[in-house]
């Protein structure tokens, strides 16, 4: 089950700096970019990407990477395909939660559990543009040239206990995210950067199905 949320969790998106970031400077005004984000995102009905991912453990001097698929459509269906080094399937629809690890398959209603619940949320608010409005989360945006960086301070206690800090990174071109990282309490940190992403593709609902 550990495994299970983690990899949930890697879905959403995070950040391991705690003060300030290097390149970024805080931004002011903080209403107009919530509301370009949110815009542009009401736009996206669906994306469609690769994804590279980067594990640091703090008992581990080297780093786990892995690679896989990514797809996103409205409302709240979300299926992440890690392909290499090892095949691991999760999807999410609205409120059910399928995992397939090897010959493993697992079904969760996030109704019965609260964690998912505010995982299903939080990574609907990132694809969305409504982050910045959970009130689970101290926020703060920061900014350069070309990306915005939302900072995401856990309030809420089951993610406090996790996380120290959860961020998104996002492209100021088309509000779309291109990297998450997370910090977890233990020491441990995650980094998804999302590539050669299409947005607006036509997506199958078979790719979402939970039967």
């Amino acid at each position: 089950m550990r495994k299970i949320i983690l990899t949930a969790y890697m879905m959403i998106a995070a950040c391991s700096l705690q003060a300030q970031y290097p390149g970024y400077t805080i931004l002011s005004d903080i209403t107009r970019f919530k509301t370009d984000f949110a815009a542009a995102t009401q736009k996206t009905n669906s994306i469609k990407s690769d994804f590279v991912q980067e594990k640091n453990l703090s008992m581990l001097a080297e780093k786990i990477n892995s690679k896989g698929k990514f797809w996103f459509k409205k409302e709240s269906q979300v299926r992440m395909e890690y392909n290499k080094p090892y095949q691991y399937l999760m999807i999410l629809n609205r409120d059910k939660v399928y995992v397939k690890d090897g010959q493993k398959e697992n079904k969760i209603s996030t109704k019965s559990n609260k964690m998912f619940q505010q995982i299903n949320r939080i990574m609907i608010d990132c694809m969305q543009g409504t982050a910045l409005n959970n009130p689970d989360f101290k926020t703060r945006v920061f900014e350069n040239k070309s990306s915005a960086l939302v900072e995401l301070v856990p309030v809420n206690k089951t993610m406090k206990d996790m996380f120290k800090t959860i961020s998104v990174v996002i492209d100021k071109k088309d509000f779309s995210v291109t990297s998450i990282q997370m910090l977890e309490n233990s020491g441990d940190n995650t980094t998804i950067r999302f590539i050669n992403k299409e947005l607006n593709a036509s997506l199958p609902d078979a790719l979402f199905t939970i039967n």
